[in-house]
């Protein structure tokens, strides 16, 4: 063989490739002024950050699907998800630079987009299918359209797009899936969740940690009571009340909502949290913060989003035929997936009033004898 090609940097980053791609449907960049080739440039930008993203995600789903997963081995999920949140948080930036093309500008190009639209990008749809978004939760697009119609070649053909996320689909598991069977397995004051106790111990941890939610609810109540105007007591109590018994339902979902299982679920995130102290635990809570953080970039991405598009075009008609800025504000209020996690919030108590647990020994780092 002879001596390697030298190696230089427009090679390995395809310069040349990557800056002949803001052409357009023209497919002459010198027909386009400097406004849409902005356009063009920073949705490409997204696109990759998009691929940056479902590559991290697989790879934080995989390691959750497997039947064991090591501690030591959850620093590499978190450092896969803080990933994630630190695209996202660059993305959202992104945002600002779109915000510098001006309402009148836009509006000379963009009848050049219809009927094509944002909702169009498989990536999105793969990064949403890939976490666990169901299908009967999604926001219509419009009248009889799917969001995989949407994706269609116009003729109805399959496209690359609809070919993407129609793999993805059938992948599977996602990562909440995954996610969740890794947290079922997380033993319970020392016992697993296969053990014949475990039954037991999961009923007596929930019953010793609302029993002491309740208590700090009561102390917070009648704390509130003693400051407050004495015709705001009803309202007081009213929502202390709340608090209680949606601590009792948290921990008591109905079939519909997965039952005894969700159950071990959600006593499993609480227990993490609360123990988080302990040295087996310390990483596991790791892990739910980066998805709770994780999932917060993607809201507050989904959100800048909005008011981007409303700043620039107002609330005109999206130009694939969607609800425009409205439908961007649905998805942003109403794409949750980690629901427990952000739940959990609401359940947390204050270290000192911590359930001493029986076994607290089983969470400790193993003795050198």
């Amino acid at each position: 063989m002879g001596d390697p090609r030298p190696t230089t940097y427009w090679d390995y980053i395809r310069v040349e490739d990557l800056l002949s791609l803001q052409s357009g449907v023209d497919g002459d960049e010198r027909a386009l002024d400097n406004e849409e080739v902005l356009f063009i440039t920073v949705h490409q930008v997204f696109e990759l950050w998009f691929k940056l993203v479902l590559r991290e995600l697989v790879a934080a789903r995989d390691l959750f699907g497997r039947d064991q997963v090591q501690e030591q081995e959850l620093s590499q999920a978190v450092h896969g998800l803080k990933r994630v949140t630190a695209i996202f948080r660059a993305a959202v930036s992104h945002f600002e630079v779109v915000e510098t093309l001006g309402t009148r500008e836009y509006l000379e190009f963009r009848d050049k987009l219809m009927p094509a639209s944002g909702f169009q990008s498989a990536q999105m749809r793969q990064i949403e299918v890939l976490m666990g978004l169901e299908e009967d939760e999604r926001v219509p697009l419009g009248a009889g359209v799917s969001y995989l119609d949407a994706l269609r070649d116009p003729d109805g053909g399959e496209s690359p797009a609809f070919r993407r996320v129609a793999a993805q689909l059938a992948q599977g598991p996602t990562l909440k899936a995954a996610v969740d069977a890794w947290l079922l397995r997380t033993p319970i004051d020392g016992v697993r969740h296969d053990d014949p106790g475990s039954q037991v111990a999961l009923d007596a941890f929930i019953e010793r940690f609302l029993e002491a939610h309740g208590r700090e609810v009561d102390a917070a109540c009648a704390h509130a009571l003693a400051i407050s105007p004495a015709q705001d007591g009803g309202r007081l109590q009213q929502m202390y009340a709340w608090e209680r018994d949606s601590a009792v339902d948290f921990f008591r979902p109905d079939e519909e909502q997965g039952g005894a299982e969700r159950a071990r679920i959600r006593a499993a995130m609480i227990f993490v949290e609360t123990y988080r102290e302990l040295p087996l635990l310390a990483w596991p809570r790791e892990v739910l913060a980066s998805l709770l953080e994780f999932e917060q970039g993607f809201l507050i991405f989904r959100q800048r989003h909005a008011r981007m598009v409303e700043r620039v075009i107002g609330r005109r008609t999206g130009t694939g035929g969607s609800k425009g800025v409205r439908y961007l504000d649905e998805t942003a209020l109403r794409y949750r997936i980690f629901r427990d996690l952000w739940a959990v919030r609401t359940l947390m108590i204050r270290p000192g009033a911590t359930p001493p647990l029986e076994r607290a020994q089983y969470y400790g780092f193993l003795s050198a004898d």
